[in-house]
């Protein structure tokens, strides 16, 4: 069967356009995280504030992460709640030795588990209900603050508008491809959300080093409308609350958190799947333009393919190259403000890699979620 070449012509076509689309994604939007500085601020205002920490059967990531969060330089009045939620290991002991020496921890013990609340929500709404101060910080058991100055700049993010900051939380670099992989999707993650954000149109946060006000949560009854929804403590939870106006970044190589990533595929592809089930819940608005970029994205190199073979190779690589070339400098930059910069020597393996990656995780938009706490 002979195909005409009208075929390869149309499928060229198609190429032209999926290439244009992600050129605009990176112009318009991602260009905005990779070049973005933070405003010098003239007069900075220390507020109080309360870190809330959620653990179930975490003691050994306490032992090892806790100590992070409650030697943060940070003069001004703060406190660190720890809501251990049904623990049946040792986290109880744990706290309270650590309360021996941090007056400033409170811990908040859950016995009983919440009827038709599902996931993170009931003991993260406990937290930020018994919390002293207006201005939450949340981050995870499993997680540590990059330095010691993580509360003192998460803070200073907020000024008279602010009612939510959106941080980093990265995973540790450790040898072999699959950290790599984990880091250039968590990296590939916070390029969106925080570019979407300094374009006026933000749409999630991430639990491991998210900001927010009381007033926020309280104003908009909780995780009341998502508390059948297993995930979207965070990014649904966003999704509803944020503005152009009331949202701020903070990218700031000190503020970043970090935690250890999964260490198997299967329980990486299994957390994937369990975050993606939140992304049918969107505002359609970023339903479209996630949906938008990772459609152009998937079909970038199979009509790469196909033009080299069946159409013209000069003209494919040509039409190639534009985004190859706008993918270099703004990946580049974008890397080194999320100190990732190690990865920008596999940036094409990666871009490559995410084909293969979106037809692992696209079924995960169309399945129920898992009942997971998280």
């Amino acid at each position: 069967m002979i195909i005409p070449d009208i075929v390869w012509t149309i499928s060229f076509g198609l190429f032209c356009t999926v290439i244009a689309i992600q050129a605009f994604y990176y112009l318009y939007f991602f260009r905005r995280m990779a070049y973005y500085h933070n405003k010098e601020k003239e007069v900075s205002v220390e507020h109080p504030v309360s870190v809330i920490i959620c653990a179930r059967d975490e003691a050994h990531n306490l032992v090892k992460n806790l100590p992070g969060v409650l030697v943060q330089d940070y003069p001004t009045t703060h406190e660190v709640v720890l809501v251990n939620d049904n623990s049946t290991d040792e986290s109880k002991y744990v706290i309270d030795e650590f309360k021996r020496s941090f007056k400033n921890l409170n811990m908040i013990e859950l016995t009983q588990e919440a009827k038709m609340i599902s996931g993170k929500k009931f003991p993260l709404s406990m937290g930020i209900k018994s919390a002293k101060y207006e201005i939450v910080l949340l981050t995870d058991a499993d997680c540590v603050p990059a330095s010691e100055n993580w509360i003192k700049k998460m803070q200073d993010a907020y000024d008279e508008e602010t009612e939510i900051v959106l941080g980093y939380g990265a995973y540790h670099k450790k040898p072999g491809l699959l950290n790599k992989l984990i880091r250039f999707e968590t990296f590939h993650t916070a390029m969106q959300y925080f570019s979407y954000a300094l374009a006026g149109k933000p749409y999630m946060g991430v639990g491991r080093n998210l900001s927010y006000k009381k007033e926020l949560f309280f104003k908009n009854k909780g995780f009341s409308s998502i508390n059948q929804i297993p995930s979207g403590d965070d990014d649904l939870f966003i999704n509803q609350v944020a503005t152009g106006s009331n949202t701020a970044v903070l990218m700031d190589h000190d503020a970043h958190t970090l935690s250890d990533p999964k260490t198997t595929w299967g329980e990486w592809m299994t957390q994937k799947y369990r975050h993606y089930t939140t992304g049918k819940y969107y505002k359609p608005i970023h339903q479209f333009l996630l949906g938008l970029y990772s459609f152009s994205l998937f079909f970038v190199y199979p009509l790469l393919a196909i033009s080299i073979i069946f159409f013209n190779w000069q003209l494919a690589l040509g039409v190639y190259s534009v985004r190859f070339l706008l993918q270099a400098f703004i990946l580049y930059k974008g890397m080194a403000k999320l100190n990732e910069k190690d990865l920008y020597p596999w940036f094409l393996f990666f871009d490559i890699w995410m084909f293969f990656y979106y037809l692992f995780t696209v079924p995960a938009i169309w399945k129920a979620p898992r009942k997971n706490w998280d």
